[in-house]
Parts: structure tokens; sequence; C-alpha cells
């Protein structure tokens, strides 16, 4: 460590001189680091030519549902994750305050109260024997000493270190609300995932209810003929044990229902109650078509792309920073107020006014690999934030791809299952008719039941995937926390 004082205009030049030296080889030991393996984002999604994104719309215009939206107000004012997040941000206000702080002088004021005894042998000590304090009195052996004042610390930053500091800091706080708005995105698409996972189970157990009752009406058919010999014990049981199997079937669904409602419950943070909703799943309309906008637009609207956008903006903040520790530190100390020996002198003017002013260099030269690592420290976390943030935009960009083609395939789907439905439904009546006329057998009858009930839930099944397909492509978009 070496430290220049100031104190004479001769100084100036060799101070100059050692300064440039240090600060010549500060900068060799860098160099800039290239960001040239970021990859063009394609100019449309497969073919598509909306110009128009869909995830500017707010999410109250969004969802129709009235009693969702009830939910997500709920959620956002009591979810823990939400306020979790909004305690993130505070704490990147505050270091962005204290990294501002850090631009200006710091002063602080205090006193002190001492007493001193210099030895007689000494130095201080026989010279304090024979001079005068005040007229016709020496210093005396114990030398009471007050102090009252201010003290005052600044690092100027004539190289831009506590700048970098500042914008890296700047940078985060920004990331920070962008990692709020991912929080509402995903809480929203979990939350309406999972009220429409809820009206599906009410459907299929609106379905499994009147299946049981059909299965119910066959056991009674079956039991008569029995009696009057056209069947035997072997149908009436394997129409008993399809009924016992539906039942079983209703009790699941109704685990199920048990736990999506507490899934909702814990994302609006309150313990276990029902979840109010409408009923059925089959009579709601999806979302209304999604415009899917151009790939650019997932820069503006993604929350997490943004958000590891800003830390890459943080990182090269940080490298400039760690960069700049390599050059001097000038810091000026200071101190003024007012000394004495005596309470009743300390504030008599100017003789007791006392002040000191130190400049400082300060050169780094024993810790010089400390500083290189902390600066390739540096590079290597920007290297990784610039990383971060292009397979985030790949991230996104497959995900609307994905949901694109999702939402076309489940429309073709749902349309033949529905057809698939129409049909085995039919065929549960053609095969009751016929076996009570004995020209078809109980097994026929089993397998026209089994498969119209699949085929029912099948049905719902589809309908939730194109409701999830809706609201994940909108979250894919980057809609949802506006």
């Amino acid at each position: 460590m070496l430290k220049c004082f100031l104190q004479d205009a001769k100084n100036i030049p060799a101070f100059g001189f050692v300064a440039a030296c240090l600060l010549v080889a500060g900068c060799q030991t860098t160099r800039n680091i290239e960001n040239d393996v970021t990859k063009q984002i394609p100019e449309t999604f497969a073919h598509t030519k909306d110009s128009v994104n869909s995830a500017t719309i707010v999410w109250r215009q969004f969802f129709s549902d009235t009693t969702l939206i009830d939910l997500i107000d709920i959620a956002f004012k009591n979810n823990l994750d939400v306020l979790m997040t909004l305690q993130k941000i505070e704490i990147a206000r505050a270091d962005l305050r204290l990294r501002k702080g850090a631009l200006f002088p710091e002063i602080s004021g205090g006193g002190s109260v001492s007493q001193r005894r210099f030895g007689r042998y000494t130095m201080d000590g026989a010279g304090n024997r024979t001079t005068d304090i005040t007229p016709g009195h020496t210093v005396p052996t114990d030398l009471p000493d007050y102090h009252i004042g201010l003290q005052t610390t600044w690092e100027m930053d004539i190289w831009g270190k506590l700048r970098g500091k500042k914008e890296a800091a700047f940078a985060r706080y920004l990331g920070s609300i962008e990692g709020k708005n991912l929080v509402l995105t995903n809480l929203i698409s979990e939350i309406a995932i999972t009220y429409y996972e809820l009206l599906s189970l009410d459907t299929e157990l609106e379905i499994i209810g009147e299946t049981i009752k059909l299965q119910e009406d066959a056991i009674s058919i079956v039991t008569t003929q029995k009696q009057v010999a056209t069947a035997n014990e072997l149908a009436v049981q394997q129409f008993e044990a399809q009924l016992l199997h539906s039942r079983a079937l209703e009790v699941e669904v109704l685990q199920r229902i048990t736990v999506s409602e507490n899934r909702i419950n814990y994302l609006l943070s309150r313990f276990p109650q029902p979840v109010n909703r409408k009923k059925s799943i089959l009579t709601k309309e999806i979302p209304a078509q999604v415009m899917i906008g151009i790939p650019s637009d997932l820069l503006e609207n993604r929350p997490d792309i943004k958000q590891a956008e800003y830390e890459l903006m943080a990182t090269k903040a940080d490298v400039k920073s760690a960069k700049k520790a390599f050059y001097p530190s000038f810091n000026i100390t200071g101190a003024m107020g007012f000394q004495a020996f005596n309470p009743s002198f300390l504030f008599r003017s100017p003789e007791s006014i006392a002040y000191t002013a130190i400049g400082s260099l300060t050169f780094p030269l024993i810790n010089r690999s400390a500083i290189q690592a902390q600066f390739k420290t540096a590079q290597a976390k920007q290297i990784e934030a610039l990383y971060n943030y292009q397979k985030t935009i790949i991230h996104g960009f497959i995900e609307v791809y994905n949901e694109m083609n999702n939402i076309k395939n489940l429309e073709r789907a749902y349309k033949l299952i529905t057809k698939k439905v129409a049909a085995l439904t039919q065929s549960i009546e053609i095969s009751l008719e016929l076996f009570k006329t004995g020209r078809a057998n109980y097994l026929e009858v089993l397998i026209a039941q089994q498969n119209a009930l699949q085929s029912k839930l099948e049905l719902v099944n589809t309908k939730q995937q194109q409701f999830n397909a809706g609201i994940n492509i909108y979250k894919a978009l980057g809609g949802g926390w506006r």
C-alpha cells in the first residue's frame, strides 16, 4: 500500500508519473468481453402473420369467469410468494440507495473526552514542563482533552468504480420488479389451470353419477332376467362389479377435488375450505383466439426474459467496476471542530478551532492477484448471465411454438371425441334394448357402458386441456402481469 500526501506542489509531477504508470499497468490486465454468443431470434412463429400480441391484454379481460377473477384478486393480496417478492424489491431498492450514497462524502459528528500524561523523561514530557499553556501556567502533567466536531471521509470516484456498482444495483432493482411480474404471471396461470381442473372434476363426477344410475338400472334388468331364467348369476356379478368400479372411481374423483380445492386455498394463503365455482366445464367457452404477434415481442413482454436481461446488464456493470479496482483510489478524510484542555475554552474562537485534511492515493500492489481473481469472477458471471439470457429467449420461443400446435391439435381432437361420445352414448341405449329382447348378451352391454363412460371422461379431459393450452400460451407470450 502506497500513500502519497499532497503537501507540496513539488510532489505533483512525481505523483502524476507514478499514477500514470500504475494506471497503464492496470489497463493491461483487462480485456473487453464481446457479446458474440447471442443468437438472432427468428422473425416469425412458423408461418404466423399476426402483428398484434395478446400478451398486452389485461388479465381481467382475458378471463371472462367472474368467480375466477375474484380468486385471483384474493391471491394478489394474500399469496406469500407475492409478498416475498415485494420484500425482495425493497431489498434491491435499499441496496440501490446504498450504492448511490457511496458516491457522496460521509459526514459524521461526535465528541470525545480524554486525559493524557506524558512520561517525564520524554520529549513531550520535558517540553511540557517549560511551556506555558496560558500566561504564567505551564502545561499540566495530567492534560485533559475535550473535542467536539465533524468528521468526513470521501472516496472520489474518478474512474467510475462506484458508479459501476450503482449501475449494477439499479439493474438488479429493475430485475426484482420483473421477478415480481413473473411471480404474478405464474400465480395467475396456476390458479386458472387448477380452477378449470376443478370444473373438469365436477363434470366427471356428474358423468360418473349418471353412469352409476344406468348401471343400477342394468343390474335391475339382469336380476329380473335371472329370476325368469333368461340370465345367469355370472351376468349379475359382472354388472355388479362394473357398478363397484364406477363407485370407486367416484371416490377417487372426490379425493382429487379435495386436493385441487386445497391447491387453490394454498395459493390464496388460506386454510382448507370449499372453493366457490360453477360446476360444468363443457358449457364454458374457451378463451378467445390468442394473437401470437412476432417473436421479438417476447423480449418486451415476458418477465423472465426481461429479468435475465437486467441481470446481464448488472453483470456488465460489475465487470466495469471490477476492472476499475486495478486503478488507484483517491480518498479525502478530514475533521473540523473545537478542541481544548478546559471546557470553558472549548468554544473560544479562533484559538480552540482544530481541523485536519488528508488526501491519500492508494495503489493496489501486493493484493493484485486478489483483484484479478475478483475481475475474472465478474467476467465469468457476465458470460453466465449472457448464456442464461439466450437460454431464456429460446425457452420462451419453444413454449409459444409448442402451445400454438397444441391448440390446433386439441381443437381437432375435441371435435372427433365429441362425435365418438355421441355414437357410444347411442350404443348404450341400443345395447340395452337388444339385451332386453335377448338379441345382445350382457357383455355387449357392459362394453358399451364402459366405452361410453371413458369417452365422456376423455371429452372432459380434452376440454380441460384446451383451457390449459389457452392459459399457457397467454403466459408464454408474456401476458398476465399487467
